[in-house]
């Protein structure tokens, strides 16, 4: 086991430290026969970092805003939301033969979902080249972008982790690459993302998430 499980780990001691009805809310392991499964009905081999996650939690049980950005989703959930997205890609006809060097198109046979919300998604790119296994976006709007991508998903929930243990944030996809995520707790006790400088959630006060005071536990990337 390596960065994934690692990342995992602290950021479930986080939870039940500070945000217990939050920590509630991660599902268990996904079964491995689940997993090979979707594989084979996709025609994807899962990266070896998506199938540690899956196997320490098949998402969430419920939506929530417990991640920076989106919410992992379950194997069920990366087969639906994949599925969805190349048909309607291909239902867009041959678009890809016109498009530019360089520019990305709104999906791909060879994206990934990790995440999702409102048709956004997180994405492994799982093309050939040197940007196999970064995580990036597609949202349903747009094209996808790889360009404040994270090189793996293992420096995503690392990241994660070390927004909630050591405080500052955690990388988003903002065009100064500025630390965008950070984590607040609800007055239920809750973690929540949101960006810099927010103090309020729907009329109710959010709290700054409490930092760790010793991050001689905290794994790096």
């Amino acid at each position: 086991m390596g960065t994934v499980t690692d990342a995992w780990a602290d950021i479930e001691r986080w939870l039940a430290r500070h945000a217990p009805r939050s920590a509630a809310l991660l599902a268990g392991p996904a079964d491995a026969a689940a997993i090979a499964a979707a594989e084979a009905r996709l025609g994807l081999a899962f990266p070896p970092e998506l199938v540690e996650s899956l196997s320490r939690h098949n998402g969430l049980t419920q939506w929530d805003n417990l991640f920076p950005g989106h919410p992992p989703l379950s194997v069920d959930g990366i087969v639906e939301h994949y599925e969805m997205c190349l048909e309607i890609d291909e239902d867009e006809g041959d678009y890809h033969d016109t498009l530019d060097e360089g520019e990305e198109p709104w999906w791909h046979e060879l994206w990934l979902p990790f995440s999702q919300i409102d048709g956004d998604s997180q994405i492994f790119d799982l093309r050939p080249g040197p940007g196999h296994g970064r995580l990036g976006t597609a949202v349903h709007d747009n094209s996808g972008d790889f360009t404040h991508a994270w090189p793996s998903l293992g420096a995503y929930l690392a990241d994660t982790a070390g927004a909630l243990l050591r405080g500052g944030g955690a990388d988003g996809n903002s065009n100064d690459g500025r630390r965008y995520w950070v984590p607040y707790l609800t007055p239920e006790s809750t973690l929540w993302w949101s960006s810099a400088g927010e103090t309020h959630l729907n009329g109710k006060p959010l709290r700054p998430a409490p930092v760790e005071v010793s991050t001689c536990c905290f794994r790096s990337v």
